[in-house]
């Protein structure tokens, strides 16, 4: 057997030519056939002829292969990419990588060129697509802000450098345009304000597409009239939507608002690694680089709607927003003036024949009293007065007719049964 150089590798194309070529040589078919047969012309024969009968089977085989490409990229550059990939940009995925490499490091490379040098060192491992499950399509909405979906996620956006935070986000239906804010939790108050956040930006949607959180969605039902009638109270949040106008719309699986998904993986592998580069290590800090960062991320992944116009209504003043978005919890005003709101007493200072009040906490932290719409002035008690203990009255002896009388026992000591005797026999 021949060494490795001696071995030639050819294509089916190749191969097909070199035995038309023999075929000529032994003189069963002509030149003009053979062009007939290969799709070739005549002079393309000729010169394969010529190659054939001087190079033997390396003729039909092309001059370039196995050389290296004039416009590849030199050995040196590709050292000093990998080398920056280590020590700035370890995890990042190879789209990512190239555009940061190219907007911080001023090195330009392909992200399938990077991908393949990351593959090769052992640096990046190609994913595997599951099988996905048989599901219906549903087409995008028509106009910008007919409908958003909304979402938390929860994820170590500062890694190890800050706490855990919450991502709110909302995302357009018809273009993708994204917008969030980071919270401490995910809950009523960081929802209510991610609304107000949005509102601010783009005005009023149409619908609010989410899950069944226990924030968006009461799972509890309660009945009015039993096996007659089935009520379902409104959350916070529902009862916000509907006094802004906004129809809510509940989702029966993660995969159904994947549009929102999919965009907390992006920004899980992108934003996380941006954060990282700026250093960001507080909740104030990640949500002045939202507001840097987003408007690039939607020019870069919005598309634009099938029809054009906003759909979004402006917030007028007419409709007092923060008074909606705000938690209303109705209480019971005691005989004393007093309420009982999460676990603390608070005290309201003007009369009134109100029997129950509602108490509003707004984001901001403030609180208010509030009586068919009119507030009423309040204090917190600090501390409740401590009950003092009524004095028992001395206890009275009643004169009985009877008295106990034992007899005498027997058995070293013990007692026989107590005989009741009238007093004075």
């Amino acid at each position: 057997m021949g060494c490795r150089e001696d071995m030639i590798m050819v294509k089916a194309e190749e191969l097909k030519r070199y035995q038309v070529v023999g075929k000529i040589f032994d003189k069963n078919i002509n030149q003009q056939e053979a062009a007939s047969l290969l799709g070739i012309t005549d002079r393309q024969v000729r010169r394969l002829v010529r190659r054939v009968r001087f190079e033997g089977e390396r003729g039909v085989v092309h001059r370039s292969r196995g050389r290296k490409g004039r416009r590849r990229i030199a050995e040196a550059v590709r050292v000093r990419i990998l080398d920056l990939y280590k020590e700035r940009y370890q995890g990042f995925g190879p789209t990512l990588a190239s555009e940061k490499l190219w907007e911080l490091d001023h090195v330009r490379v392909s992200d399938e060129t990077l991908r393949l040098w990351l593959i090769t060192e052992g640096l990046w491992t190609a994913g595997r697509r599951g099988k996905l499950k048989d599901r219906s399509w549903r087409a995008r909405k028509d106009k910008f802000g007919e409908m958003v979906q909304m979402d938390g996620s929860h994820h170590a956006w500062l890694e190890d450098r800050g706490p855990k935070l919450v991502l709110m986000g909302y995302i357009d239906d018809a273009t993708s345009t994204f917008h969030g804010n980071f919270f401490e939790y995910e809950g009523t108050k960081p929802a209510m304000g991610g609304l107000r956040s949005y509102a601010g930006q783009y005005g009023l949607p149409g619908q609010v597409y989410l899950d069944k959180h226990s924030t968006y969605k009461n799972n509890n039902k309660r009945c009015a009239n039993w096996t007659f009638e089935d009520k379902e109270s409104l959350t916070q949040f529902e009862r916000a939507c509907r006094q802004l106008g906004i129809e809510v719309i509940h989702a029966n699986s993660p995969q159904a608002k994947g549009r929102i998904e999919r965009v907390f993986r992006t920004l899980q592998d992108r934003l996380v690694k941006e954060m990282r580069l700026r250093g960001i290590k507080t909740l104030e800090e990640a949500n002045r680089f939202l507001e840097e960062y987003l408007p690039k991320f939607n020019a870069k992944f919005a598309v634009e709607a099938r029809l054009a116009g906003d759909f979004h209504r402006p917030v007028d003043r007419s409709i007092k927003i923060d008074e909606i978005l705000s938690v209303q919890v109705e209480h019971v005003l005691r005989n004393d003036r007093t309420v009982l709101h999460d676990r603390k007493l608070y005290q309201v200072l003007k009369k009134t024949r109100a029997r129950r009040v509602v108490v509003f906490e707004y984001l901001d932290g403030q609180m208010a009293v509030k009586h068919d719409g009119s507030r009423l002035p309040f204090k917190a008690i600090e501390q409740r007065p401590v009950p003092v203990p009524a004095l028992k009255p001395p206890h009275k002896f009643k004169r009985r007719n009877w008295q106990y009388r034992r007899k005498n026992s027997p058995w070293g000591g013990r007692f026989l049964p107590l005989k009741k005797v009238a007093i004075g026999n």
